[in-house]
């Protein structure tokens, strides 16, 4: 049965979790205090070179099992530059879009340029016509 490339990369990224707080419970050689000091190391900003070099060994070698599984499972997975394969083309700056409609961002989507014109139910001065 063929799986998805979705489900590949579910497996490999838990075997590479789990075996990165392996590669962490290994660099603490069994110290409690340890092992919370380089967990609470671990933040949003931290680079590769920061963490132990066990866990890098380990990420190391889930990058390599995870494209060797997604090749045996017969995706394919190229490096552009390698393969001759043209890269997309960057979009160009006016195709951006802030998400909040045609007017900019103090506009909701939607929104028509309303210009200065007087209603047809309105006197051009402003002042309100006599009721009737």
């Amino acid at each position: 049965m063929t799986r998805s490339a979705a489900e590949v990369m579910h497996d490999v990224i838990v075997a590479a979790v789990i075996d990165g707080l392996g590669a962490l419970r290994t660099a603490s050689k069994g110290v409690p205090n340890a092992l919370l000091r380089d967990l609470a190391a671990i933040h949003p900003n931290t680079t590769f070179k920061d963490l132990p070099t066990d866990l890098q060994a380990s990420i190391q070698t889930s990058v390599r099992s995870a494209f060797t599984k997604l090749q045996s499972e017969g995706y394919t997975v190229l490096n552009p530059k390698v393969a001759g394969v043209s890269p997309r083309p960057p979009r160009p700056q006016g195709a951006v879009s802030s998400g909040r409609g045609p007017g900019g961002p103090g506009r909701p989507a939607g929104a028509r340029d309303q210009q200065r014109r007087p209603r047809p139910d309105r006197a051009p001065s402003g002042k309100r016509p006599p009721q009737k």
